[in-house]
């Protein structure tokens, strides 16, 4: 779908100030509704509704965003190496069990770490060489996930600041 089209078609449905950020579905917007599962639902079912796609739809407020950056334990190298960073969001909090079976398992070049409903991922040959993918993480953690690397958690921070 074309973002354009996507911008109209949320400002139709009351959304404000709405912007997107590259072709990966990356939306800032603001809503007078602050309950993040009703926009989660407007957006998705207008989607469908609309483009005739059902995708997964994650909504994070200004203030998330600020708090996942803020507590990313590569503080010391991301303004440094920003790009061997990846922030995986996560669409629910996982189940405990799996998070502990996760972070006991190793994956040479990468470190990871699991807080709450996000994995911060530290790739020393870049994602694309990464075997922590996406995937991975979602069968592990048996939830959906969505990656961004530090520079467009940045970007969409600042844009939301807007």
């Amino acid at each position: 779908m074309k973002m354009a089209e996507l911008r109209q078609l949320l400002e139709n449905l009351g959304f404000q100030k709405v912007a997107t950020y590259i072709q990966s579905g990356n939306i800032i917007l603001h809503a007078a509704n602050t309950d993040s599962v009703k926009i989660k639902q407007a957006v998705q079912t207008a989607i469908r509704d609309q483009f005739g796609y059902d995708v997964p739809v994650l909504v994070k407020s200004y203030n998330d965003f600020k708090e996942i950056l803020e507590q990313s334990p590569y503080k010391e190298v991301q303004a440094a190496e920003g790009n061997r960073l990846y922030f995986v969001l996560l669409h629910e909090l996982p189940d405990k069990t799996l998070v502990k079976a996760l972070e006991e398992e190793a994956y040479e070049g990468q470190d990871f770490t699991i807080i709450d409903d996000r994995l911060y991922l530290w790739c020393e040959n870049g994602y694309g060489n990464a075997k922590l993918d996406n995937n991975l993480v979602e069968r592990k953690l048996k939830v959906e996930a969505t990656t961004r690397n530090y520079r467009t958690m940045l970007k969409l921070l600042e844009m939301g600041g807007k």
